[in-house]
């Protein structure tokens, strides 16, 4: 008896995915499912009554999406929407009408199978992009450090995209993957804005569906400091003579614990800085408000924290800066943007992230474990394995020599 035919294709591995979506969420006990109708992708599973009341039963939602990979990676986003808004009894109808009208202009064009042939308007694609940064919920636990990531790091790069694009209408996906290689190539090669650039456009292609060079990454890979303006950075006594520049008592407070503990220009003001009080341990808490979150960060140098006098902190932070810190009419950016004004209106020879590299560059040297000091700075271990490549294989090389000789006159001893 003949085998049956697999199937294969597209649509087959589309449904495979789906079935694959679907069995786990099944597992975790979530009734609700992604199903393909044709060349459609929708919701279907126990939904509130269309005519009010508290009953749930099964019903099928339309997103208004092709069966693509695009689009299931966007019914994905979805789906984590609604199940949201039924956990906080927000859920309506009538927002998900809009919210598929919406969805279906920004795919645009397909081909008569459902696939995805390009986009029909480049602007309503990254409205639903910046639409679906903020509703991760990774992202929805830090609206404000998403705020100022959005504005900082993607929308300057969007934007560009869209000023280079706003002559083509109708962009099929080989069109659309060379608008974004030139949008990249628009920026100076080894610059920290072509690295931000590559990691908001990729983020963009991977929401869509555009295909990427298999070299994308390397044709974006940014500054490290060892590649460009590979920065003089202050020796320790350096950064001590330099708070005699600063004659505000609350201004030589914010620079003592930037050089102490690393932190951002803006997370001076976002700390639980109890820990600096007399008996306590000096570890201070970034607060979750910042950029990155909450992390914990030790002093190096931790004599630095009498030194600089950061103990009056632990009892009394409004000794910091009368800077405006509430983030519903300032943003994490602005805050930051105002330490670095104040560093060069001091005049100082820094700038407030030199104190940041240079606290980094100080646990290398005493052997901090990468993982640890990444965790304390809140960024990825990547992040910092890139940024210090220099100091760190320096370390790792300096160690394995170390080691080596070591081993030697142990050899010469037995020897002897």
């Amino acid at each position: 008896m003949a085998a049956s035919p697999v199937a294969s294709g597209p649509g087959a591995a589309l449904d495979a995915a789906l079935a694959d979506h679907n069995a786990r969420l099944a597992a975790i006990g979530i009734a609700l499912r992604i199903e393909r109708r044709g060349s459609r992708l929708g919701l279907r599973g126990p939904l509130p009554c269309r005519q009010g009341g508290q009953r749930h039963t099964v019903q099928r939602l339309s997103l208004g999406l092709p069966a693509t990979a695009a689009g299931l990676e966007q019914a994905r986003q979805q789906l984590r929407e609604v199940l949201r808004q039924l956990e906080h009894n927000c859920f309506g109808w009538e927002r998900w009408s809009r919210s598929r009208d919406t969805a279906a202009a920004a795919i645009g064009l397909e081909d008569s199978e459902g696939h995805l042939e390009g986009i029909s308007d480049l602007g309503v694609l990254v409205d639903q992009f910046e639409r679906a940064f903020f509703q991760d919920h990774q992202r929805r636990r830090n609206p404000a450090g998403s705020r100022t990531t959005w504005t900082a790091a993607y929308r300057p790069y969007l934007r560009r995209l869209l000023q280079q694009g706003q002559s083509e209408r109708a962009l099929p996906p080989a069109a659309l993957s060379e608008l974004l290689e030139r949008v990249l190539e628009s920026y100076e090669p080894a610059s920290s804005s072509r690295q931000q650039c590559g990691i908001a456009l990729a983020a963009l292609a991977r929401h869509a569906g555009i295909p990427l060079p298999p070299d994308w990454g390397e044709r974006a890979a940014g500054y490290g400091l060892h590649a460009a303006r590979f920065r003089r950075l202050p020796s320790d006594r350096q950064i001590l003579q330099l708070l005699e520049l600063i004659p505000s008592p609350a201004w030589r407070l914010a620079y003592g614990l930037m050089a102490t503990y690393g932190l951002r220009n803006h997370e001076v003001f976002y700390c639980d800085l109890s820990a600096l009080a007399s008996g306590g341990d000096r570890v201070i808490r970034v607060l979750p408000t910042s950029k990155t979150g909450e992390h914990q960060v030790w002093p190096f140098q931790p004599q630095w924290v009498e030194h600089f006098g950061l103990e009056r902190l632990g009892g009394d932070p409004r000794l910091l800066p009368p800077v405006r810190t509430d983030l519903n009419r300032t943003t994490l950016q602005q805050v930051g943007r105002r330490v670095a004004e104040q560093f060069r209106r001091y005049g100082l020879p820094i700038t407030p992230y030199d104190l940041r590299h240079a606290w980094a560059v100080r646990t290398i040297h005493i052997g901090l474990p990468d993982t640890v000091a990444a965790r304390m700075m809140g960024h990825s271990v990547a992040i910092h394995t890139r940024t210090y490549h220099h100091w760190i294989t320096r370390r790792d090389q300096q160690q394995a020599v170390d080691a080596a000789l070591a081993r030697q006159r142990q050899g010469g001893q037995r020897v002897a």
